[in-house]
């Protein structure tokens, strides 16, 4: 859990293990994942060693173009202006729902789980061999979350600044994984190409460790922003170790993106 005082992202939270279990909801009938690029010409790149690490083409564009085709006709859901004490201000639309067959595609139907894993450790792109992954990924990664996230920001749309939290979840299958969330998955599938102007993702780093008490005179580090790339994954870390970041105000346009997490075995 973010410490006292983060603002947190609501939408990482997950019900009390003991809560009764929400009403199913119908599972929808998503676009296979074709075309993709083969896995030889994917690779990572570590926008911030140990926090943020983007994979270019992750879907094609061709892929994105019917997957947002496809999205609109979910019923989306406006977040409320006014967020509980704590969260941080989103203003949205979203679908959200559990699907692990769905999440599995996304793991193993596409290149994620051997990037991840490093089974193309030879053409991946990530300075880090195979046996040193666990520590990156904050463990034995099994998998993604089941709990699949759809948000639109439309022209005026914005996430505030905020923290993501680390969560509990169960993985089904025989047996059952329980595993806990130790990064985070945006995929977008809109840019400045589709006519999205805004939505950056922005994080801010902490001063390096030994500066928390800067003098008034020091500048803080420099935001690191993520510009909108159709087709791009940016995975990063969550938890304790979350940097600050927000998803900057849409100018124009929309901004679709598929949201899960890197699961951990617990």
């Amino acid at each position: 859990m973010p410490p006292k005082g983060r603002r947190k992202d609501a939408a990482t939270q997950c019900a009390p293990s003991k809560a009764p279990p929400r009403a199913e909801q119908p599972r929808p009938n998503w676009p296979v994942l074709h075309p993709l690029l083969s896995d030889a010409d994917l690779h990572m790149h570590e926008l911030l060693a140990g926090h943020i690490v983007t994979i270019a083409n992750f879907w094609t564009s061709t892929l994105c173009k019917n997957y947002t085709s496809f999205l609109s006709s979910l019923p989306l859901t406006t977040t409320p202006g006014k967020p509980k004490r704590g969260d941080a201000v989103r203003v949205n639309d979203r679908f959200q729902i559990d699907d692990p067959a769905f999440a599995e595609q996304l793991w193993s139907g596409t290149a994620l789980r051997d990037l991840v894993l490093g089974n193309l450790e030879e053409t991946d792109g990530l300075s880090i061999p195979k046996d040193s992954r666990q520590a990156l990924w904050g463990g034995e990664v099994v998998g993604l979350n089941p709990n699949i996230r759809i948000y639109r920001y439309s022209k005026g749309q914005f996430f505030d600044q905020h923290y993501d939290d680390s969560n509990n979840v169960t993985i089904p299958g025989t047996p059952p994984i329980q595993a806990r969330t130790t990064w985070t998955l945006l995929l977008y599938l809109t840019s400045a190409a589709t006519g999205c102007i805004g939505g950056e993702t922005v994080f801010y780093p902490d001063p390096a460790p030994g500066k928390k008490s800067r003098s008034k005179k020091e500048s803080p580090p420099d935001p690191i922003v993520v510009e909108l790339e159709i087709g791009m994954a940016l995975l990063h870390r969550h938890g304790a170790d979350c940097m600050l970041h927000e998803g900057r105000e849409v100018l124009e346009g929309e901004k679709w993106v598929i949201r899960s997490d890197l699961c951990v075995r617990r």
